[in-house]
């Protein structure tokens, strides 16, 4: 399972484990190193590991050079596959929806190991999939917000029906072109709820990889608290 700490990757997940079809061995996500925070989301590697040890399935962390390239991007999650290709793993889940681009990449990094990769969320309408989260009693926060589209009152906010009700027009309601990222800290699936609190949010200039432009994101920082969870 390929796993941001995010929603998508959450409800990816809660589709594999409730269908049953799929053994998941492992939660795979990429970590900045300089920074010990989830690749993307800014999310601390703590709650990262929390994450995993409620959900009860082995945390791989590939950790990635900053600045990074896409060669070296590539070349250090290869090397992860080929681990899990030494142990058997056919499969990889993705949390992606409806970005084609984004799905033609991965299928053709896979196909040159030889996995299969699984889009259990792939073309539902995004509408279905949000009513989806709040119905099964997931609960996510606001990390990081794409400054160009959600400003700043976005970021750190709890992802339930008045933030969907607040969204610009033009913004998809699962932040699929990027417009913001989550950290889920409920789930059915979760042993336990895990508790934090937020942090300060500041604005970053997201370099881009290679020949890429960069832009600006907002992050909120969510911090661990001291006992870590709360009874689900």
């Amino acid at each position: 399972m390929n796993w941001s700490g995010g929603k998508d990757s959450a409800l990816a997940l809660q589709r594999v484990l409730r269908d049953d079809i799929l053994d998941v061995r492992y939660l795979l996500t990429t970590v900045n190193s300089k920074w010990q925070r989830v690749t993307m989301h800014g999310l601390r590697r703590e709650l990262l590991q929390q994450q995993a040890a409620v959900i009860g399935i082995e945390l791989i962390e590939v950790m990635m050079p900053d600045p990074l390239t896409m060669q070296q991007y590539e070349h250090e999650f290869d090397l992860a596959l080929e681990r899990l290709l030494a142990e058997g793993i056919t499969h990889s889940i993705f949390g992606d929806i409806f970005l084609a681009d984004v799905r033609e990449y991965r299928e053709k990094q896979l196909l040159k190991k030889g996995l299969t990769g699984v889009f259990p969320l792939w073309n539902i309408p995004t509408k279905d999939l949000m009513n989806e989260f709040f119905s099964s009693g997931m609960g996510a926060v606001t990390i990081c917000t794409d400054a160009s589209k959600l400003d700043k009152r976005f970021c750190g906010r709890e992802l339930d029906a008045d933030f969907i009700h607040d969204l610009p027009d033009g913004v998809d309601i699962c932040g699929e072109n990027g417009e913001f990222h989550t950290f889920v800290h409920t789930a059915s699936f979760f042993s336990q709820n895990i508790r934090f609190s937020t942090g300060d949010t500041i604005l970053r200039d997201l370099p881009g990889l290679d020949d890429k432009a960069s832009s600006q994101f907002y992050y909120c920082d969510i911090l661990p608290e001291p006992d870590g969870y709360a009874n689900s």
